[in-house]
């Protein structure tokens, strides 16, 4: 099975629309990497741009090289902890909150 595959299958026939990886290095300032699956749509969540849809899925590749969430001394140690990594991620951009996501997450784990 292809999880990344079935994630944003899954999700589109939840009405949410596939965005591909955004570049790993972001047209952000305050970023050295793309570190988040959600760093693509940064400007929506802050305001600062409207979404052109309410729901989006993304397989996101990511780098943590430091900073908040820094894993580095992990790595190497454990089999979950990496610098590169891709990042599954389904957004909703003012259209559901915490129970619908959970009940998506839930179904997509259960069938």
């Amino acid at each position: 099975m292809d999880i990344r595959r079935e994630f944003l299958k899954f999700f589109e026939s939840k009405k949410h629309k596939i965005y591909p990886s955004s570049p790993l290095v972001p047209k952000d300032p305050t970023l050295l990497f793309i570190n988040a699956g959600m760093v693509p749509f940064k400007k929506i969540f802050t305001g600062e741009i409207e979404a052109t849809h309410s729901r989006a899925v993304s397989c996101q590749t990511c780098i943590r090289a430091g900073g908040k969430h820094n894993d580095l001394e992990n790595v190497g140690y454990t089999a979950r902890h990496h610098t590169f990594f891709e990042m599954l991620g389904n957004f909703s951009f003012g259209d559901y909150f915490k129970e619908e996501a959970i009940e998506f997450a839930w179904d997509f784990v259960t069938n």
